[in-house]
């Protein structure tokens, strides 16, 4: 089955205000999406990420994320497997320090000595993890790396630029008379399709399932959605049978 392109690597930090460690992960965090790996990261915001942000939750299914938490707690990492999928790697402060044998960091909103020089530390180590993601292939389907030689997949024509600038691709429909913007929709139908699903009911519920996983489908449009969807997949199979 089809992969979307690997482009960023998403950083969810967490948002713990009650120990330096919870200020070193941000700070941290910050510091590869602003000095050390501009280019390659992205940043997923942990209290959007909880309160249902979409954009941000598909991200996280799709491409690699790394979860950065002050101890051993885990709440970013516990959230972005909850609501996502497992984290491609986790980065816990307290750790760090333990095993590097650093200097305990101090203070919450200015942290002092060893709390910058943690913060330090903790970015080297997240832009590692960037490397190695963006080094090797991740799955977002199986949530796991890919062999070395895998076939390297085609760019997909549409993209959305969300919140999380993830690039994932989407598609435009009409539901009710209003316009709506599927995310992942293009390569959910990709999937289908190589998996040999024909348009039928059944195939139509199936992938309300999956586009339900991406997306918000309001109660009580269920059907309309399912409308939608069946006409969405037969005109793409007959696109693809007729090119054929």
């Amino acid at each position: 089955m089809p992969e979307l392109p690997q482009k960023k690597v998403g950083i969810i930090a967490c948002s713990g205000e009650e120990m330096a460690e919870g200020t070193v992960t941000r700070l941290a965090a910050l510091k590869v999406l602003e000095q050390l790996r501009p280019d390659d990261t992205v940043t997923i915001c942990l209290p959007l990420f909880l309160a249902g942000g979409e954009g941000d939750r598909a991200f996280a299914r799709f491409y690699p994320t790394i979860a950065v938490d002050g101890c051993e707690v885990r709440c970013a990492a516990r959230a972005t497997e909850q609501y996502s999928g497992k984290p491609a790697a986790s980065v816990v402060v307290t750790d760090i320090v333990r095993q590097g044998s650093l200097p305990q960091p101090g203070g919450r909103r200015r942290l002092d000595e060893a709390g910058r020089a943690a913060v330090d530390v903790t970015a080297g180590i997240v832009a590692e993890r960037v490397d190695e993601l963006l080094e090797k292939k991740w799955s977002r389907r199986r949530g796991e790396f890919m062999e070395a030689d895998a076939p390297p997949q085609a760019e997909p024509d549409k993209t959305a630029t969300c919140a999380c600038g993830s690039g994932i691709p989407v598609q435009a429909v009409i539901i009710d008379g209003r316009p709506v913007t599927l995310v992942a929709l293009p390569p959910l139908m990709d999937q289908f399709r190589d998996a040999g699903k024909r348009p039928s009911p059944e195939t139509a519920h199936e992938l309300l399932a999956q586009v339900a996983l991406y997306n918000s489908v309001p109660a009580g449009e269920e059907a309309a959605y399912l409308e939608v969807l069946t006409r969405a997949y037969t005109d793409y199979c007959g696109i693809l049978e007729a090119g054929q």
